[in-house]
């Protein structure tokens, strides 16, 4: 079915870069791209219960971590985990 993306031009570059290196097309590459974004699984349940459950100082290690990824962020908030 056609579908019409607009991008800007320097990511339609890199894109035909990509493509051109892995010897495939710019669709096929769009294509492939687009198929691994709506196919990944976000973390498996229970993943951050169980890292924290590891012991106090990787539990501490991670939330030190994901205080920095929220102050880093500026269009949108973070989920609360």
């Amino acid at each position: 079915m056609p579908t019409t993306v607009h991008l800007p031009t320097p990511l339609l570059g890199a894109i035909d870069r990509k493509a051109r290196a892995l010897r495939i097309s710019r669709n096929r590459l769009i294509v492939r791209a687009l198929q691994r974004e709506v196919e990944e699984r976000a973390w498996s349940p229970g993943f951050f219960e169980t890292l924290r459950g590891v012991d106090r100082a990787a539990a501490a290690a991670f939330g030190e971590s994901m205080a920095v990824v929220r102050a880093a962020r500026r269009s949108k908030t973070s989920p609360r985990l």
